[in-house]
């Protein structure tokens, strides 16, 4: 009789650790989707800006400054901490540097390009290497 508690009981364990492994993977894949997207929104920034001026670059800034801040709150599973902090602080000082050109008035491509903005997207774009090594 109770062998036959003990089995129902162990099964549940196994399906349930299952799932967490289950749970687990999908977090990693989750998350190294999502930085893999926001890494390629950065470089899709990057490539349209310089045919934009104007107000469409200031708009274009604007949606860069709400990718920025999304990523920023994603939370990270375990195994991708140290790599999503690197990127966290290289993405707020990006979202420094687009605070101060949209604060100076209207942005010009030149001072975009002056900025410190397009080096730091190239420095959080180097890191893509390091999240795809993620998800194997």
């Amino acid at each position: 009789m109770k062998k036959l508690v003990v089995i129902p009981i162990l099964a549940v364990c196994i399906i349930l650790s299952g799932c967490s492994f289950l749970e687990e993977t999908n977090d990693s894949i989750n998350y190294v989707s999502e930085a893999t997207d926001y890494i390629n929104d950065l470089s899709s920034f990057v490539e349209e800006s310089t045919s934009l001026e104007g107000e469409e670059l200031a708009n274009r800034v604007q949606t860069l400054q709400t990718t920025i801040e999304d990523f920023i709150r994603v939370e990270a599973p375990g195994f991708a901490e140290d790599i999503h902090q690197e990127l966290k602080n290289k993405s707020e000082t990006l979202l420094t540097a687009t605070n101060e050109l949209l604060n100076n008035g209207e942005v010009a491509i030149e001072q975009l390009q002056d900025s410190h903005v397009y080096q730091t997207i190239e420095n959080i774009t180097e890191l893509m290497n390091q999240i795809e090594n993620l998800g194997h």
